[in-house]
Parts: structure tokens; sequence; C-alpha cells
């Protein structure tokens, strides 16, 4: 990994040539959690959660600039601020519980490319696993060896695989206008509704980027000046992020519209197997291509993104780097295990996405807390507005979380 905060001089190189790091942490937004929640919610809800995803892209732009910001502005990524900042309990006990959504993760990440090489291979879902595991490393490794922008440039050639696999199903057949609108007030209907929204929640805010973006920002740009340099690579940070959500969210929504319009009240269509079929029948071969391809690139995509922040979060937290065959087989080997024992695959997906919900606030506190803070950010800390914004997402979350504790317990 990456750790060297020199910063060479940019102000002659044009801003699309600064663009990358946000789309990195983008393909998180798009991994096969998102699929699994954003069409299970289409097929049972209809577009009753429109809101939520629009809601989520935007809480996630916001926390995905703050933690930018955070790694332009000190040099730093979240992890390494939150390991001096914390004495040696709480930062192990930070360690631990971000082990978890790094877990549940890799747990999405793999058993989706498993289920897309099902599709479109007829491989076992356990050898689909080791395939994904397999190659998402070798795409680590090229970030491994130090070529940053290497690595961005085939993590936006995955997304655009992703986009285009996605959005042609809504391009071929495209839903009523007032149905959407419809979904854009908010509201639930049933504890159901309020799992498949916070499994939305979690996997469009991740956890595990919200401590990744901090480092790719640093790692591709180092720290710049204070001054104009830095203003001037905020501002493309700025740009670089919104881009990226804007296609991120075009992929999510797009999901929930197609199951939403071909899926809802089809039996059989509560799977993501289920689903392909069934976007098969309605629209063709062609159309059902693009999808099991479109969720194989996510899943090889994600898991190596995945897996970087795995290490970055290990190495700021623990104080040391680990080899990076370790670092895989610490997240692999439970979703290899839900694999092998044969559990409903997407119903999987859908319970990692509640579990990365919960690891949101743990992230989401110390980098409000950190770029609010004058001492860290100097010039740079955040506006009022934006600390009250970020505290207000964390707060959502948070309460939200709870509330679906509650309703679980009593079923």
């Amino acid at each position: 990994m990456l750790t060297d905060t020199r910063a060479p001089s940019r102000s002659s190189r044009p801003t699309w040539s600064l663009l990358g790091p946000a789309f990195v942490a983008a393909i998180a937004y798009v991994d096969p959690g998102n699929v699994a929640a954003n069409i299970s919610a289409g097929a049972k809800f209809g577009f009753l959660l429109v809101w939520v995803i629009l809601l989520a892209n935007v809480m996630a732009g916001l926390v995905q600039y703050l933690s930018a910001k955070l790694g332009l502005t000190t040099g730093r990524s979240l992890p390494e601020l939150v390991a001096e900042n914390c004495r040696t309990p709480t930062r192990l006990a930070f360690w631990v519980q971000a082990e978890m959504v790094a877990v549940a993760t890799d747990l999405a990440e793999v058993v989706g490319g498993a289920i897309a090489l099902q599709l479109l291979f007829g491989l076992p879902m356990l050898v689909g696993g080791v395939i994904t595991g397999v190659v998402s490393m070798c795409l680590l490794s090229v970030q491994n060896r130090g070529s940053q922008r290497a690595f961005e440039r085939i993590i936006a050639g995955l997304l655009m695989i992703i986009t285009i696999g996605f959005l042609t199903s809504l391009i071929v057949d495209p839903p009523a206008p007032g149905a959407v609108l419809g979904g854009v007030v908010p509201h639930f209907a049933g504890p159901e509704s309020l799992l498949l929204a916070t499994a939305i929640l979690g996997a469009t805010v991740m956890p595990h980027v919200v401590y990744l973006h901090s480092g790719l920002a640093r790692d591709r740009h180092g720290k710049p000046e204070s001054g104009a340099p830095l203003r001037r690579m905020l501002r493309v940070t700025r740009f670089d992020v919104g881009l990226a959500m804007v296609v991120a969210g075009a992929v999510n929504l797009s999901m929930l519209l197609v199951a939403a319009t071909h899926l809802q009240g089809v039996e059989g269509t509560d799977t993501i197997a289920g689903a392909h079929a069934a976007v098969g029948h309605a629209l063709g071969p062609a159309v059902a291509l693009c999808f099991a391809v479109g969720l194989l690139a996510s899943g090889l995509a994600s898991s190596s993104v995945g897996a970087y922040a795995g290490a970055m979060i290990m190495q700021g937290l623990l104080n040391r780097s680990y080899p990076l065959l370790l670092r895989r087989a610490v997240t692999v080997i439970p979703a290899l295990v839900v694999l092998a024992i044969g559990f409903d695959p997407t119903r999987a997906l859908v319970i990692s996405q509640v579990v990365l919900s919960f690891g949101i606030p743990f992230a989401l506190i110390p980098l409000v807390r950190l770029t609010s803070n004058r001492a860290v950010m100097g010039e740079n800390i955040n506006h009022r507005i934006v600390t009250t914004l970020g505290w207000a997402v964390a707060v959502l979350i948070s309460v939200l979380n709870v509330v679906l504790i509650y309703l679980t317990v009593r079923g």
C-alpha cells in the first residue's frame, strides 16, 4: 500500500487526470449486496423504497467527500487518525468491529461473484466463490505493487461494465414516471420494508469505504500544500465524488426500478437467480446476459476494493502490515463457509448489508468529529452546516438500526 505523502505539483494537470479515487470507492455502492437489497426491495414492495436509494446516495456523497478531505488535509487515513486519538483497548475494540464489517463486506462480494459465475457458466457456488476470491486478489495485487493509477483504471473499467449491465434492463423497458415519483415520498410498509431500507443504507453508505476513501485520496494525491494547491484538490475531489455518486446512484436506482416493473408479484424473484430468470423471460436472453455480466464485474471489483479497505483498516488500527494472502483469507473464509453449507445466498447478501449498516456509526462518528476539529483540519474545518448534516446522517442511521432490532425481536 502506498503511504508516500509527498505531493508533486499538479497545477498544470487537467482536472480529468486527477479523477479516480471516488470511482474506486463508488464500486462499494454497486456491489452484489446492493443488487440483492435493491432487487428484493423492488420485487416485494414495488417503488416504495425509491426515496431510500435517493437519500442514501446523497448521504454517501457527503460522507465520501468528508473522508477524502480528511486524507488530503492531514496526509493520514481515518484508521490512522482514530488510532492516534484512542487508547489501546478502544483502538482494538474499534478494529474488532471494523473487521466484522470487512467480513460482512467480503461475504457479499464473494457470494455475488459466485452467483454470477453459476448463472453464466453453471459452476457450483463454492467453486465460484474460490474463483472470485482468487481473481479479486490478482486485481488487488496491481495496487499492492504500487500502481495506484493502473488499479483505478481497472476498477473504472469494471464500473463501466456494471453500469451497462444493469442500465440495459431499464433502457429496454422503462417504468411509468408517475409510479416512480410515487416512491419519492418517504414511508414504510411494515418491518420487512424497514429491514430492506436498512440493508439499502448499509449497502450504500458502506462503512469500509468511509475508512478507505481517506487513504485512497492520500495515496493518489499525497498531502497537497496548504493554500491554493489544497483548495484546488478539494474542488477536484468534490467533482470526483459527485460524478462517481451520480453513476452509482443511477445503477442502484435502475436495479430497484427494473425489479418493481418486471418482478413484483412474480414467483421466485426473491432470489438473484430467480430475478435473472424473470428478467430473461420478460426482456430477453441478451438483457439477462448483461445482468449476469454486470453482477460478475460487481463481485470481482468490489471484492478487491473491500480487501484494499480491510488492509488499510488493519494497518491503521494495528500499526502493522500483513501479507495480502493472510488479509484475504481472514475475510474470504467465512464467505466460503456460507457457500459450503448451502445457506440461501440472496438472504445472506441482504443480512450482510444489515450488518454493514450497524458498522456505519462507528465510521461516521470519528469522521465527523475529526473533520470538525480545527486542531486536525486547520482552515479546512467543516462548515457548521456540514457538521450538522454529518451528525444528522450518523443519528438517523443509528436510530434506524435500534428500531430494526426492536422490530426484529418483537417478530
